[in-house]
């Protein structure tokens, strides 16, 4: 698993990459992500461990595997984990409204 992520984190999305500007180094509210994150058998897009938040963004191909996001959200659900999901065209497009999402998010789970 962690070779894969390693092979996704060279292959980032660009919405990937635009997300990740702005959650690197601690910038949301001191808070530490990982991306592409190996969490049991999964690989998720941005990983905050003390928040346990998994931040995912769904491209087309999403479209085509709901019922398996579906299953493995529910799986990493079990262990604690939480989700924000956004689509791709929101982060190329509105990343603004995508940041004060999980900012809003952030503030209200940090203790």
């Amino acid at each position: 698993m962690v070779e894969k992520a390693r092979e996704l984190r060279k292959k980032s999305t660009p919405a990937e990459k635009r997300l990740w500007k702005y959650l690197r180094r601690k910038q949301m509210h001191q808070f530490d992500f990982d991306r592409q994150k190996p969490i049991d058998h999964y690989i998720v897009d941005f990983y905050c461990k003390k928040l346990k938040l998994a931040i995912e963004i769904d491209g087309e191909y999403h479209d085509h595997q709901q019922k398996y996001d579906l299953s493995r959200q529910r799986r990493l659900e079990s262990f604690g984990v939480q989700f924000l999901r956004f689509s791709e065209k929101e982060v190329l497009n509105d990343i603004d409204n995508v940041l004060r999402v999980i900012e809003q998010w952030v503030l209200k789970h940090k203790d």
